[in-house]
């Protein structure tokens, strides 16, 4: 099944060289989370994007809807954040992941602490950081955020969609990984051990 932007519903098989993820927030709240984007990325390099809205139990402010177009009518009747997670958190957990800033990781550690549940191990690759290793003119030049990387890389992406977004930031690592002639030796298939949900603390 897939959504508006052609992502799957139902997250790919595994294993995989590594996921990017990106979030969307309803409001001021940074664990106010309204949406999951993943993009998964095998050894060859193929990508599969899945995404989930989330119900953010909380107030959506105008200038977020404004920004990525979910509104509180938008997530009517979707999971909320404790059940997403809990069906996301084995392959999570089990693979590195790409984030396009830092802001991902805060967003999803502050909804585990909301909720009381455990934070994912994995390490976590900042392709911002990356891009400004591959493209170090672009510091003058508007910058390595991901609209100004569409525009630089000729990437297409729908941007403030948490899906596209994942897929842009995946996309980032892997034109870099050309720059260098080389994959980045941390982003590699089963670098993790599988941890349980259920058994963690």
């Amino acid at each position: 099944m897939l959504n508006r932007f052609g992502h799957l519903e139902t997250p790919p098989v595994g294993p995989f060289r590594f996921i990017a993820l990106d979030v969307e927030t309803a409001g001021r709240t940074i664990s106010g989370i309204c949406q999951i984007g993943l993009c998964f990325v095998s050894d060859a390099g193929s990508m599969q994007t899945y995404s989930v809205l989330i119900d953010p139990e909380g107030p959506f402010e105008a200038f977020n809807t404004e920004l990525h177009g979910i509104s509180a009518e938008t997530v009517m009747g979707a999971g909320t954040f404790p059940t997403v997670y809990a069906s996301l958190f084995e392959v999570l957990n089990t693979h590195s992941l790409v984030q396009h800033s830092t802001f991902d990781e805060k967003a999803m550690t502050a909804a585990c602490a909301r909720y009381g549940m455990p934070m994912i191990t994995s390490h976590w690759t900042n392709s911002v950081s990356i891009a400004r290793q591959a493209w170090p003119s672009l510091k003058r030049a508007g910058g390595h955020g991901l609209a100004n990387l569409k525009k630089h890389l000729g990437l297409e992406f729908h941007h403030h969609d948490a899906g596209e977004d994942a897929r842009a930031s995946a996309s980032v690592i892997l034109r870099a990984e050309e720059i260098f002639g080389a994959p980045l030796p941390y982003l590699r298939t089963n670098r993790q051990l599988t941890f349980s949900f259920e058994n963690r603390p």
